[in-house]
């Protein structure tokens, strides 16, 4: 649909600014493990083992309609094994982000000290 098409216009009409939300998060940063060969290898051979199929239950997404993570289970911030297998699963792109933000979101409610 256009940018102008009645049915966007009447849409954004009711739309609310979002709401602005300063100091509760941290800065996301990035394991210096990312990108490098090793992580490469550990990622291609996770989607690999999993038929380059989404594991998340009752998902039915795959390659190479979809793209597909290699997810770590206990992610690497949180001290998960960056390059075990056994620590690996693959996941679509919505289950992906879901389980992401789901961590980090129980990752900045947790009590500090």
């Amino acid at each position: 649909m256009a940018k102008n098409h009645p049915t966007i216009r009447a849409h954004r009409s009711r739309l609310k600014p979002a709401r602005q939300t300063i100091g509760t998060s941290s800065p996301k940063s990035r394991a210096p493990i990312y990108g490098t060969p090793d992580h490469r290898e550990w990622s291609a051979a996770v989607i690999k083992r999993a038929g380059g199929r989404c594991q998340a239950p009752g998902c039915t997404r795959a390659l190479p309609e979809h793209r597909m993570y290699a997810d770590h289970i206990r992610e690497v911030r949180d001290d998960g094994a960056p390059l075990d297998l056994a620590n690996g699963q693959c996941l679509c792109a919505v289950h992906h982000g879901a389980k992401t933000a789901d961590q980090r979101r129980k990752r900045l409610s947790a009590p500090i000290g």
